[in-house]
């Protein structure tokens, strides 16, 4: 399962991995998207993946993901926490609260509801738990470089409090091209890597 799924290097590791054979099932808040990915998913006649509407900040919404997922498709082998949000550059003190909120929210407490729904889940049968983290710090996106810290301290905690057979990772897949970054730097966003090329 894939959180963020619909664009960025979330969408990319889903059509990669859907290639490998996987099956995929992804959520994301915005429903055009997750409609543009099913049909590039389903044009190999393979329509086996599951794309649904969740907002990770909200627990109630990440609840009921987990009881769709587990009701249509079972326990997912893989979580990928991706969804994430980043501010715009600026200096701290010139983050207005609702903006450092949602970078929060999403970034930090969006990982932390998956985790409460899905964990349960995953424990009777010690399937692995993927998180994705991205720790290299820039000046003008303090909130973002805090809560990515947040993900890599929460992730050593939870692995310590998983049984043997289960794995957390924080995993740092360096400096992405995306829409997300792009929004945050402009065209010197295109120095770095494509998803598609993670």
């Amino acid at each position: 399962m894939i959180t963020g799924v619909s664009k960025g290097l979330g969408r990319a590791l889903a059509l990669e991995l859907a290639k490998r054979g996987h099956t995929i099932i992804g959520c994301s808040r915005a429903q055009d998207k997750l409609n543009s990915l099913q049909s590039e998913l389903s044009s190999d006649h393979n329509n086996h993946h599951l794309l649904l509407i969740a907002d990770v900040r909200s627990n109630s919404s990440v609840e009921e993901l987990a009881r769709a997922v587990i009701e249509k498709k079972g326990v997912p082998d893989i979580i990928v926490n991706n969804a994430g949000t980043i501010n715009r550059n600026n200096k701290i003190w010139e983050v207005p609260e609702e903006e450092f909120d949602a970078v929060i929210d999403t970034n930090v407490k969006g990982i932390a509801n998956v985790l409460r729904h899905f964990i349960p889940l995953m424990l009777p049968r010690s399937k692995e738990l993927l998180l994705t983290s991205l720790l290299d710090g820039e000046d003008p996106v303090a909130p973002y470089c805090a809560s990515k810290w947040a993900v890599e301290g929460l992730t050593r905690s939870v692995a310590k409090e998983l049984p043997d057979g289960m794995a957390v990772i924080a995993l740092n897949p360096g400096v992405i091209h995306t829409e997300m970054l792009q929004s945050c730097f402009g065209t010197s966003a295109s120095i770095y890597q494509e998803p598609d090329a993670w």
